[in-house]
């Protein structure tokens, strides 16, 4: 059993600051770091700390090598990782006060690279595996296509939300994790409702309020801790990461959704994204206190 990830890797710019900015208002910044990011690594990392064996599947410029050195320590496999001619990609954060978060990037070498190195990298996928996917990477499709051919469970992130990415991967999809504003313009999009999407299941994160999943017409809820938070950027991301290794892992469902919901709710403590992510072991004692 294993965990693949066609996902970005980003350098992340985190800035400190009071509010969110509006748009013309200059703001100071109180703090400023950098740290290992995109939606992909995080997700990778999050499955890796679970305890699953996680591919990752992507790439990085010349700029990059110390991403590839962190996404090790983390014990992500990064032999699939290929160097490009374009900058690593890279994230502005914005992070307020009260932990929400407004984000800039730029794509770079997560959108230059080859359909033939997706393709080597899942040539060793099978039944018994996942392949995570999210809109930060070229090549989605061919790899939810692959993947499917093969017998593995598709889990895809809908954002940052394009209807159309949406509609490309949506017939190779087993897992759809969406939050609330992601969802509503989904069905939206689709004239559709919920319960009618062409996927076993469907994941809506709400933030303070919890999660969902919908499955063969029923719906299992877990609800979302009372912590105290510092920083809500990557919560969604270790949420499909930890679910995606429990699932790997065996766990039905709620277990799953229990398990993703405290690694979520340990993150959204501290400040930052990949880095900031807790290991299995604080997630169980967490959980244990419960």
């Amino acid at each position: 059993m294993a965990i693949y990830n066609l996902g970005s890797i980003n350098v992340d710019h985190f800035y400190a600051v009071p509010v969110l900015p509006s748009p013309g208002e200059t703001l100071a910044a109180t703090n400023v770091k950098t740290g290992l990011g995109g939606k992909g690594a995080n997700q990778s990392v999050a499955a890796a700390k679970a305890g699953a064996t996680v591919h990752h599947i992507g790439a990085i410029g010349a700029d990059g090598d110390w991403t590839l050195d962190r996404l090790r320590s983390y014990g992500v496999g990064v032999d699939h990782i290929s160097q490009s001619s374009e900058p690593t990609g890279h994230a502005i954060i914005n992070v307020a006060a009260d932990g929400e978060n407004a984000i800039v990037l730029y794509r770079g070498a997560n959108y230059a690279f080859d359909e033939a190195a997706v393709r080597k990298a899942l040539s060793g996928a099978g039944p018994d595996d996942i392949l995570l996917i999210q809109n930060e990477t070229t090549h989605q499709q061919i790899a939810a296509k692959i993947a499917h051919e093969r017998g593995a469970r598709v889990m895809y992130s809908a954002a940052p939300f394009d209807v159309d990415a949406v509609r490309d991967v949506l017939p190779f999809v087993s897992i759809l994790a969406m939050n609330e504003i992601e969802k509503d313009q989904l069905l939206a999009a689709l004239e559709t409702d919920i319960a009618d999407l062409p996927v076993d299941e469907v994941i809506v994160t709400k933030g303070g309020v919890g999660a969902d999943l919908h499955h063969a017409g029923t719906v299992t809820s877990v609800p979302s801790h009372r912590v105290d938070v510092v920083d809500t950027t990557a919560a969604g991301d270790t949420f499909a990461g930890y679910f995606a290794a429990a699932r790997d892992e065996g766990f039905d469902i709620k277990s799953a959704m229990k398990l993703a919901s405290a690694a979520a709710a340990i993150k959204v403590t501290r400040a930052g994204t990949a880095d900031a992510i807790p290991a299995r072991s604080e997630v169980d004692a967490f959980i244990a206190k419960l």
